[in-house]
C-alpha cells in the first residue's frame, strides 16, 4: 500500500513516541504539523483521534494533544500489571498463533538482530516493539490486546537505554534479550506454554534492571516500583 501523508504523520509520531525523539507530555503542534505533511487540520485531528485511542497521546479539551505523560502512577501501575499481562499474552500466543505470524515473527527477529549486531538503538526500540506486538496478534484476545499495547508504549520508553550499551555488561544483556526471542520463536513452533511463560519473566526480569536506570534519575523512588511490585509477581509466578 502505497503512503499518503496522513499514513505518514501516524507512522512518525508512533516513532517519535516510542524512541523518545517526543517527550512525554510534549505539546503536539496541529499547526506546524498541518504544515509539514501538507494536510487539513481535519486529518491531523483524525490522526490524534487515533493515536489517543490506541494510548500514544492525550487529547485535552480546549487546550490541544500532547504525548502520553508518565509519571508515579503510570509507573507503578506499569511495572504492577506488566509481567501479567505478558505472561498471559503468552499463553494465548501459543495456543491461537497461525502460521503467517510465526513467518513474521522471525522477519521481525532477523530485523531486531541485524540492528543489534550495528547497535542501531531506534531501530532495535521499534523491531523489539514489533516483535512483541505480533505476540499480541498471535493471541487473538480482544481485550488483552489493547493492554499489551499500552504497555509497550512505556515499555519502549522507559527501556530505552537497554538499547543503548554502554559498557561490556549491557551488550552481554542486549545480546541475551536476542537469544530470548529466539526462544519464544522455538516455544511457540514446539506450543510449549510453560516454556514461553518462563521465558517471559526471564525477558522481564533482564530489562527491569535497565528500567530502573531511567527511572532514577528523576528523582522517583525506583524500588517502589521495580523492586516491589513486579519482583513479588515474578516470585508467585515463579
Amino acid at each position: 500500500m502505497a503512503k499518503t501523508p496522513k499514513s505518514n504523520l501516524y507512522e512518525d509520531l508512533k516513532r517519535q513516541i516510542l524512541t523518545m525523539e517526543l517527550d512525554p507530555d510534549a505539546d503536539l503542534d496541529e499547526a506546524s504539523l498541518s504544515e509539514r505533511y501538507g494536510l487539513s487540520r481535519t486529518p491531523v485531528r483524525d490522526i490524534f483521534r487515533r493515536l489517543a485511542g490506541e494510548g500514544y497521546i492525550d487529547i485535552r479539551e480546549n487546550r490541544g494533544a500532547r504525548v502520553i505523560p508518565m509519571n508515579h502512577s503510570t509507573l507503578r501501575n506499569f511495572f504492577l500489571v506488566a509481567p501479567m499481562i505478558y505472561a498471559a499474552i503468552g499463553r494465548l500466543a501459543v495456543q491461537n498463533f497461525k502460521p503467517a505470524q510465526l513467518s513474521d515473527l522471525k522477519q521481525t527477529q532477523e530485523r531486531f538482530r541485524a540492528a543489534s549486531q550495528k547497535t542501531d538503538a531506534l531501530a532495535m526500540v521499534l523491531e523489539n516493539n514489533r516483535f512483541h506486538e505480533i505476540f499480541g496478534e498471535m493471541s487473538g484476545n480482544v481485550y488483552m490486546q489493547p493492554s499489551l499495547g499500552r504497555l509497550l508504549i512505556d515499555h519502549a520508553r522507559i527501556g530505552h537505554t537497554f538499547f543503548r550499551p554502554r559498557n561490556e555488561d549491557m551488550r552481554r544483556r542486549l545480546q541475551l534479550a536476542v537469544d530470548h526471542h529466539d526462544g519464544f520463536i522455538a516455544a511457540l513452533g514446539a506450543h510449549d506454554e510453560d516454556a514461553v511463560v518462563d521465558l517471559v519473566f526471564e525477558h522481564w526480569e533482564l530489562s527491569r534492571e535497565n528500567m530502573e536506570m531511567f527511572i532514577a534519575p528523576q528523582g522517583l523512588k525506583a524500588d517502589a516500583f521495580v523492586g516491589g511490585p513486579a519482583t513479588h509477581i515474578l516470585e508467585k509466578s515463579s
